[in-house]
């Protein structure tokens, strides 16, 4: 019964590409920013052969990798959650998500409030804290929703849950998400409920969903599930497919309850996939440039690795790897910085041997449907295949 464990380390970058300077990034290198910290310490990954992948900047290369390594170049366009997760899953997008740096329009805007009936408070791009402290209070006195995007293709509503309960504001989402379509077609509407009875005591529950686009093409994740495996979704997964090609799915509020649902899905009988996103280390420290809290992330995956490592059968496969950067120290910008991602394989019958730099995020695509037996519908190499891409 082979299983294959898919977890992006969302945001995980390990150098800036060539163009990344296009994107407003010099210099940038997350993996490089997080190892100066003294919270940095990941033996586990360094064993996988994190330090050994082509390019990285950082860390110690001695020993021997216990897995396939490579280096990941983003074939689309663009730096963002959804864009990165579609082409990890076969789909290469060739124009950028559409971005909103001066606000939104009043074609957006105006059939919004029409059919929410309520007002729009900010619509401009901001921090997702800092928009509670400037906004909320005026939320609270005329009840308007508080609109507001970031340098990713986002439209982001925060409502209080005392004045807009959850529910409701998943549908005002989804009202959302059938406007921004075609040309205002963005990666996500977002739902960001909060709490707290005055400014400086707002705060954002973990309530928050995403309405993502529908990938536009076939996936691996349509492809086995057509060949009748499972599509197990741990995190924002399903939000970022929309839930199309996915069997089951769990949400869950961090890192840290993510990793726990891995590590019970190890424990199960299932054949397929189990495709795991673990959000913090973008949410919580990368955009707010902590690079201390980051490295202290990071350093709790590593000490939870032994125990995936421990639970995984004979004809497991283990991938890590992540869909973007975000260098919590870079200090031009909070936005998403444009730059190379990991990939380890591991597992039980997984030969270690170095891949270079891979054309396209898709071969991680074209490696798990290998895997099954499965021929891609997309354009992908396998890994499992002795080929590498220079």
């Amino acid at each position: 019964m082979k299983r294959v464990f898919l977890i992006v380390l969302d945001s995980f970058g390990i150098g800036g590409m060539e163009d990344a300077a296009a994107y407003g990034d010099l210099n940038v290198n997350t993996l490089r920013s997080v190892s100066s910290s003294p919270f940095f310490h990941i033996p586990n990954l360094k064993e996988l052969g994190l330090f050994h992948i082509e390019g990285v900047a950082a860390g110690d290369r001695s020993g021997t990798p216990k897995a396939v390594t490579a280096r990941m170049r983003e074939a689309s366009k663009g730096k963002d959650t959804t864009v990165g997760h579609w082409e990890i899953a076969g789909i290469c997008s060739p124009r950028p998500l559409p971005t909103y740096p001066e606000g939104f329009p009043e074609e957006v805007l105006a059939p919004f409030r029409e059919r929410t009936g309520r007002g729009v408070l900010c619509n401009r791009p901001y921090s997702g804290t800092q928009v509670l402290d400037d906004y909320g209070e005026a939320h609270l006195r005329t009840q308007d929703l508080i609109v507001y995007t970031s340098a990713d293709s986002v439209f982001q509503i925060a409502a209080h849950e005392d004045i807009v309960p959850v529910e409701q504001l998943y549908g005002y989402c989804r009202t959302a998400r059938e406007i921004l379509q075609g040309k205002h077609g963005v990666g996500r509407v977002i739902a960001r409920p909060f709490t707290g009875p005055c400014r400086g005591q707002f705060k954002r529950t973990s309530r928050r969903h995403d309405f993502s686009l529908t990938p536009p093409g076939i996936t691996m994740l349509d492809q086995l599930k057509e060949a009748g495996k499972d599509v197990i979704a741990v995190g924002k997964i399903q939000d970022i497919f929309a839930g199309k090609g996915i069997t089951e799915a769990v949400h869950t509020g961090g890192n840290e309850e993510g990793i726990e649902k891995t590590l019970e899905y190890l424990d199960r009988d299932f054949e397929g996939l189990c495709f795991v996103n673990l959000v913090d280390f973008d949410m919580l420290y990368g955009h707010r440039r902590d690079v201390d809290g980051y490295a202290g992330a990071l350093s709790a995956f590593d000490e939870k690795l032994p125990q995936i490592l421990g639970k995984m059968r004979a004809d497991d496969v283990l991938m890590i790897t992540a869909d973007h950067g975000c260098d919590p120290a870079c200090r031009t910008s909070t936005d998403h910085t444009r730059e190379y991602t990991p990939f380890l394989m591991y597992g039980a019958k997984i030969t270690p041997k170095d891949m270079g730099t891979r054309k396209t995020f898709a071969d991680i695509g074209a490696t798990v449907l290998q895997y099954f037996g499965i021929t891609p519908a997309f354009s992908g190499e396998s890994m499992l295949e002795d080929k590498k891409e220079r």
